[in-house]
């Protein structure tokens, strides 16, 4: 058995996680980065400054009754796996996980974010049977809406090609800012899928896609229009999610058109939210990230320097 230990510092969580490679269980610690009342995202410095506050009080609860030997260490020390791929926030996981690797004298395994994101989602959908073969992976947050074709790369597990995203607004931004708009705390993705859900009538959206490519900002010039008009909150809540449900579901049928249809597999915390999955799982074979591997975590980095430490998935 060995136990190895992720970390990931991304734009909005803190995250740790212990991938244990015998019986493959993951525990995990994570933590939102604090975000003012009225605001509508943290910039890095202030991102930087949190998380290095608030990840060795996780690592602490990680590790509390846990007393067998760290074997590795991987790590997201970059949004993706390209050239210029760069956020500071990154630098504070990495930094602790050189640390902690030179200290136990463990193997050091270095991830994108994007690429453990998958690896939670295929982990949690219990779909890592996927790995190895071609996929199509979206990752739907605040920070990114894109769709990904997965192929298998013998270094870095994943091979990753975006063929899909959004143009300007990330789909989690427009959640977020309609949201805000309606006074509701940041991220508002929880409390707005509440708001939706109490919204009864039928809805029709176009949604403004094309090819591969979605465009959101319009569409919160839209929301903004319907809540001034209505003052309802409720309506206002259930047409910004159907407007990125029908994104979503437009740019994967473009994506099967140009590449053939295959297995998608739906992740990041917009996916989380039901209404959305619901609408996408009744129109396609598709799998989902469970919540709480859904949204930022280093679920997936610790499964990925499991397979990269073992071998084996």
């Amino acid at each position: 058995m060995a136990l190895i230990l992720g970390i990931d510092t991304s734009n909005y969580t803190t995250s740790c996680a212990l991938y244990n490679t015998e019986d493959k269980s993951i525990i995990q610690k994570k933590k939102l980065l604090p975000v003012k009342s009225g605001e509508c995202g943290i910039r890095q410095s202030d991102a930087v400054f949190h998380h290095t506050k608030q990840l060795p009080a996780l690592l602490e609860s990680l590790f509390e009754d846990v007393n067998v030997k760290v074997e590795a260490v991987s790590v997201s020390d970059t949004p993706r796996r390209c050239v210029g791929s760069y956020m500071p926030c990154f630098t504070v996981g990495e930094g602790m996980a050189r640390g902690i690797s030179a200290a136990l004298g463990a193997e050091l395994f270095r991830n994108s974010h994007q690429e453990g994101h998958i690896a939670a989602a295929l982990y949690s959908a219990n779909k890592l049977d996927l790995i190895g073969k071609r996929f199509l992976a979206f990752q739907v947050s605040g920070g990114t809406t894109e769709g990904i074709i997965v192929d298998y790369d013998y270094c870095d597990i994943l091979s990753c090609q975006i063929v899909a995203k959004t143009l300007d607004l990330n789909a989690g931004q427009l959640i977020d800012r309609t949201g805000v708009m309606l006074g509701l705390d940041f991220p508002c993705g929880k409390e707005l899928e509440k708001l939706a859900l109490q919204y009864k009538e039928p809805i029709k959206v176009k949604p403004s896609v094309k090819g591969t490519f979605c465009s959101l900002s319009g569409f919160q010039n839209k929301l903004q229009d319907i809540y001034k008009k209505s003052n309802d909150k409720y309506m206002t809540s259930a047409y910004a999610l159907a407007y990125v449900q029908a994104s979503i579901a437009k740019m994967t049928e473009e994506v099967f058109a140009l590449y053939g249809e295959m297995p998608v597999v739906f992740a990041g915390g917009v996916m989380s939210n039901s209404i959305i999955r619901k609408s996408l799982e009744n129109k396609f074979d598709a799998y989902f990230a469970q919540p709480e591997f859904s949204c930022d975590n280093a679920a997936g980095c610790a499964l990925l320097g499991g397979i990269k430490f073992t071998g084996n998935v």
